[in-house]
């Protein structure tokens, strides 16, 4: 089952599971997924699963600023892809398709990720 992690701001570290029902993700109190930031809708985005294609597909929901996927800006639906990153307002949020049990997991699983995405320096 796929997931959100929140990389920065005051949500940083939340764990949010996707499941295969449809999500919308906006700074509005009654959404399952509320992210706090000034510069996100009430409701900026849908992530919804296609069942017959196996994928995750994200819409922008007319927001003002946008959705961004891996610093590109999306004009229509797009596909998902473990690794994701999505950028909404001033939040960036990493998309997984991994199976976790629970939060710290998939904490822990982000983190040896980034671990190899890091740059080596060399001086």
């Amino acid at each position: 089952m796929a997931s959100l992690i929140v990389l920065n701001g005051s949500q940083k570290n939340n764990y949010y599971p996707l499941g295969h029902r449809t999500n919308v993700i906006g700074r509005s109190e009654s959404l399952m997924i509320q992210i706090l930031d000034e510069r996100i809708s009430r409701q900026h985005m849908q992530i919804a699963y296609d069942k017959e294609k196996d994928e995750y597909r994200v819409i922008d929901m007319s927001s003002q600023h946008g959705v961004f996927i891996n610093n590109n800006k999306i004009k229509d639906e797009t596909c998902l892809v473990d690794g994701d990153l999505i950028t909404i307002g001033t939040t960036m949020l990493w998309f997984t398709v991994g199976d976790f049990p629970d939060r710290e997991s998939a904490l822990s699983h982000y983190k040896k990720i980034g671990e190899r995405q890091r740059p080596t320096y060399m001086e």
